[in-house]
């Protein structure tokens, strides 16, 4: 099988940041991003979608964390995107729902090369720590525009604010391993279009 990886570094006067990524991994990460509960969720998801992912990232965190969670997903779409290929013999869809105590999440997506973000649910407080929960919304709706992907996260219920995000970011990892997965069924694009 080809090998399924890709590599970025994006440098900018706001952030600079070098993003590597295996589809086919082990869940390995080697992530600094200067954004503790953003480096804490980007390790849940390469550990439950079984990727390996090295980041470093330095940003201007010190006038808020906005520019460095953005543009780290910014850079992980576009790697996704390069690493998963042709996208020939892949399922292509996927649906995980994943409990996180009182938080119940689930994530859809379609690796159909056509950016789509719809969220669904709510973060009952502004606040993780010092973390501005609102990055959670920037920073899925630019992976999924960057991975050109469409993706669909529904928070059906939860009042632990870290417990929803958690769950969210879970459920997508696995929902993309799903999707990403070879099946010797499909031959070709899965697609009647005969390309994605």
């Amino acid at each position: 099988m080809t090998e399924r990886t890709s590599s970025i570094e994006r440098h900018t006067k706001e952030t600079q940041i070098r993003l590597e990524m295996d589809i086919d991994g082990e869940g390995n990460s080697n992530i600094t991003t200067g954004v503790p509960f953003i480096s804490h969720m980007l390790d849940l998801f390469t550990k439950h979608g079984h990727f390996d992912i090295t980041i470093d990232a330095q940003g201007d965190t010190d006038v808020d964390d906005h520019h460095t969670t953005e543009d780290i997903g910014i850079c992980l779409g576009q790697v996704f995107n390069e690493a998963v290929g042709d996208k020939k013999g892949i399922h292509r869809y996927g649906n995980v729902t994943i409990p996180m105590d009182d938080a119940l999440a689930q994530v859809v997506v379609d690796l159909s090369n056509r950016p789509h973000f719809e969220y669904r649910g709510e973060l009952p407080n502004a606040k993780v720590g010092t973390f501005d929960t609102e990055l959670v919304h920037e920073f899925l709706w630019k992976f999924a525009s960057e991975a050109r992907i469409n993706l669909h996260v529904i928070v059906h219920y939860g009042h632990n604010t870290h417990h929803i995000i958690e769950a969210v970011f879970k459920a997508m990892a696995r929902a993309l391993d799903e999707a990403t997965q070879q099946d010797e069924r499909v031959k070709g694009i899965p697609s009647t279009k005969g390309m994605l």
